[in-house]
């Protein structure tokens, strides 16, 4: 969807500028912002592009001011809300006041290791063969879902070349809506900076995108 975290190429947010040598944690809270997260996800009520969405769709006032662990939290209480296992008297009260639904499973603590080592591998085979090859000149689809996508807007309408042809994954634009896997080819695409860019763009620039197959026509 055309939100708030499709912020590639949009002037007016100031420079990029890294941390040097940031903590993977900046507090406590953090810490267990992402263990809750996760612990909430394994209890298998929703995919990781039904989350992602979710991050997505709060207001883009909300989102460019909360910081990344406040953006996961905010989120998750979409996801606990939407899926019945909290309500809102519930996060008013700091605790359950209210019936809930029961999870598929609950993530116990001795088998945390396991299951993040094990992790959630989204590659699937697919029934027919890649569309595209290596080499192949392509353009990005002028796409303006409502829904969940992939394909960053800086890239729609440009063309590129398959730089290389991955495997099958999951298509997150129809799982994160519960409307499938149906999974898809996925290809490496390689922009140059003035196809991207415009004009004055440093000539030395190359782009590279992941792009599910129906993002793309041949160019």
């Amino acid at each position: 969807m055309n939100g708030p975290q499709d912020l590639g190429g949009q002037m007016g947010f100031g420079p990029v500028a890294p941390e040097k040598d940031e903590p993977y944690f900046h507090a406590d809270w953090e810490k267990r912002a992402l263990g809750v997260t996760l612990t909430a996800g394994a209890m298998g009520a929703w995919n990781i592009d039904e989350s992602r969405h979710a991050r997505e769709s709060l207001h883009p006032a909300d989102y460019y001011a909360s910081s990344y662990y406040q953006i996961w939290i905010k989120a998750l209480e979409v996801l606990l809300k939407r899926h019945g296992f909290v309500s809102e008297r519930d996060l008013e009260a700091g605790k359950a006041v209210d019936p809930a639904a029961t999870p598929k499973r609950v993530l116990k603590a001795e088998n945390v290791p396991a299951a993040l080592a094990r992790g959630g591998p989204c590659d699937r085979p697919v029934a027919t063969p890649a569309r595209f090859k290596t080499g192949d000149l392509v353009r990005a689809k002028t796409l303006h879902p409502t829904g969940h996508t992939r394909l960053p807007r800086y890239a729609r309408g440009k063309q590129g070349k398959i730089d290389a042809v991955r495997d099958g994954f999951v298509f997150p634009d129809s799982n994160a809506h519960g409307q499938g896997e149906n999974p898809q080819w996925v290809y490496t695409v390689v922009f140059d900076g003035a196809e991207i860019w415009g004009e004055g763009a440093d000539p030395t620039l190359t782009v590279s995108i992941d792009a599910w197959e129906s993002y793309l026509e041949p160019a």
